[in-house]
């Protein structure tokens, strides 16, 4: 696969499993946590798609697209290996959605931090909550879903908390 193509599957695989999550989510309460901000895609597309939860963004410095930038309100800055430990503690496990995209383009770099952010993420969701991530995480309890049909294998990956 080119790199364009890589890029191309995992863009048609996030979409696919942000709608399936958001979609099984949609009847419970509790807050949406975006993990990385970046260029503000996903997060647009989360907050039209999500009504009636706030959504809050985990970024060391925003710099989104202006039609894509969180309010403060709801924008917790700083390094995750501190905010998340500081917001379980603040809010407990409250999340019904997390959305991670939090790797680079060095995998060896991207499983390091997965393993290093994944028992950090896992406290903060609600039973029952959904975790879609860019790369492979390591969770003790979440489950790991089957995706939807229009994602590619190995693009995105679903986790539940029972």
């Amino acid at each position: 696969m080119t790199r364009l193509d890589l890029f191309i599957a995992r863009m048609v695989s996030q979409r696919a499993c942000l709608d399936y999550a958001i979609a099984a989510a949609a009847q419970m309460p509790g807050p949406v946590f975006e993990l990385g901000l970046g260029n503000g895609r996903t997060y647009h597309h989360m907050r039209e798609k999500i009504t009636g939860r706030d959504i809050y963004v985990f970024e060391r410095a925003v710099a989104s697209h202006p039609d894509s930038t969180p309010p403060e309100d709801l924008t917790i800055l700083g390094d995750v290996r501190e905010t998340l430990p500081a917001t379980l503690e603040k809010m407990g496990p409250v999340a019904s959605l997390i959305h991670a995209d939090l790797g680079g383009h060095n995998a060896a770099k991207n499983v390091a931090f997965a393993k290093e952010v994944s028992p950090l993420i896992e406290p903060l969701l609600a039973p029952g909550g959904l975790m879609v991530s860019s790369d492979r995480m390591f969770f003790e309890t979440l489950e790991e879903q089957p995706l939807p049909p229009d994602a590619i294998e190995g693009r995105c990956f679903i986790y539940r908390q029972p």
